[in-house]
């Protein structure tokens, strides 16, 4: 596409909920959509559904994106603080003659529908009070206060070029004249979301398709208002491994579930790029190399499935590439919560980046390194199996040279096999006692490298205490 006209995108979730992973992929392709073209992306809360929206969904809306570092340029703008500029549309629009009164009550409007119903119609709105050329209109009841409902055209059809789904047409016919302000003047959905993208100058809306429906209402509206279309896609929705929509029953659907279970937001990012989006056969990819890449003509109709084992997969990619550092930061509370000593104990950071090789979670990777950060307590069945008479004189000999060995990895390795060639053992022998003494547990990583990270002190006492 050109680019003549900046790109504006949007993501306006409607805060009657959290951030659910579906929303999430829209903010992300809107957001890089945006960024790919240098352009502006914006933050809008849908609120006037009153009674559903909270402001702890709101809270949950805006934490969700600030985990993903999915940064709004302008906003977040609230459509219940808009509600001046809706009603100056709307009497603008009464005056063009392109909305009118109606002043049919709910019953009324019922029982229109049924009778469609009955006679094998689409059920609609029949349009009793709208105004044509030589039509007369019912007398007004004194008691009612009337809604303001659209003029939808009643001929032709609405056609727009999907980015996602291609060519999409809708009959007017099909649309009847949806109400666009209540009775005490609040303005409706539709109505809001073609007044803000006009606005707000928004120049592609990419959404769940859940909104297809939506669309012909919207552009017609647009059309009467004398403002340009954006471009429009509906993303299809993101379904459980077992082909259904995704639920709770398939685990977490909120966004802010998954820094809880210790996934990490470029793993989160990452997953959900590809979950609807490919560029050739990469897997793996920074939001700097997405944004670079995004496009729209690579985006695919069909319905993505979610998978757990891959998102751990991109997990354990993202943690080994992650900073020790803010690892630490991560599984710090987890830790202490289990009891973990760091006084006196080996550089949190420096364990982590030993530990995190096999770590698909970080909640994993804080449970793994709980061995450098508590005392051990090795089963005693365990030691009486693997701290044999034949052993301990190899074990004597490895706390003498444990005093005088250099401190480093490649030197405590070379020390074992002295050992243990001068007492004619194999390195099992000597590395299951030694891990079962110095950590408690036989499952470590490579035994020099656990004893250089312990320290000379801690593997010189733990050892004393056995011999």
């Amino acid at each position: 596409m050109t680019t003549a006209t900046p790109v504006r995108t949007r993501f306006a979730p409607s805060p009657t909920g959290f951030l659910h992973l579906g929303g999430a992929r829209t903010a992300l392709y809107s957001w890089a959509y945006a960024r790919h073209f240098g352009g502006t992306f914006v933050l809008r809360i849908e609120d006037t559904d009153v009674e559903r929206s909270t402001p702890e969904a709101v809270q949950a809306i805006i934490d969700g994106m600030k985990w993903l570092g999915l940064d709004h340029d302008e906003g977040p703008f609230y459509q219940m603080q808009r509600m001046d500029r809706y009603r100056e549309v709307v009497a603008q629009m009464l005056q063009e003659g392109t909305a009118y009164l109606c002043y049919s009550s709910p019953e009324e409007v019922e029982a229109m529908r049924e009778r469609m119903r009955a006679a094998g119609d689409k059920p609609r709105y029949d349009g009793t009070w709208r105004p044509e050329q030589g039509k007369t209109l019912p007398p007004v009841p004194a008691d009612r206060k009337p809604v303001v409902r659209f003029k939808n055209p009643l001929d032709g059809e609405v056609t727009w070029n999907d980015v996602v789904k291609g060519a999409i047409t809708i009959a007017n016919k099909e649309l009847d004249d949806l109400v666009i302000a209540r009775p005490d003047g609040t303005p409706t959905y539709n109505f809001c979301v073609a007044v803000d993208d006009w606005d707000m100058k928004i120049t592609h809306v990419l959404r769940g398709d859940d909104h297809v429906n939506n669309t012909p209402r919207q552009i017609n509206i647009l059309r009467a208002i004398g403002a340009p279309l954006p471009e429009y896609g509906h993303l299809p929705m993101i379904l459980g491994p077992d082909g259904q929509k995704l639920s709770k029953r398939h685990g977490a659907v909120s966004v802010m579930e998954y820094p809880a279970q210790g996934f990490l937001p470029e793993a989160m990012l990452n997953y959900l790029a590809r979950l609807g989006w490919s560029h050739g056969d990469d897997e793996v990819f920074s939001m700097a190399q997405f944004c670079e890449w995004f496009n729209l003509e690579h985006l695919t109709a069909s319905a993505a499935q979610f998978n757990n084992e891959k998102l751990a997969w991109l997990n354990n990619h993202w943690i080994k590439q992650a900073d020790n550092g803010r690892l630490g930061e991560l599984v710090k509370p987890r830790m202490l919560e289990a009891g973990a000593v760091f006084d006196g104990a080996p550089d949190l950071a420096t364990v982590l980046g030993l530990m995190k090789e096999r770590a698909n979670t970080t909640n994993e990777l804080a449970d793994a390194a709980m061995l450098f950060f508590r005392e051990p307590q090795p089963d005693a069945a365990l030691l009486a199996q693997h701290l044999t008479d034949a052993v301990k004189p190899a074990l004597a000999l490895f706390a003498e040279r444990v005093q005088t060995v250099e401190w480093t990895k490649e030197a405590i390795a070379a020390m074992l096999k002295e050992v243990l060639a001068a007492n004619g053992l194999k390195m099992p022998q000597i590395a299951m006692p030694l891990r079962l003494i110095v950590t408690g547990q036989l499952q470590t990583p490579a035994i020099d490298a656990v004893l250089q990270i312990f320290g000379r002190a801690t593997v010189a006492a733990r050892v004393a205490k056995y011999l």
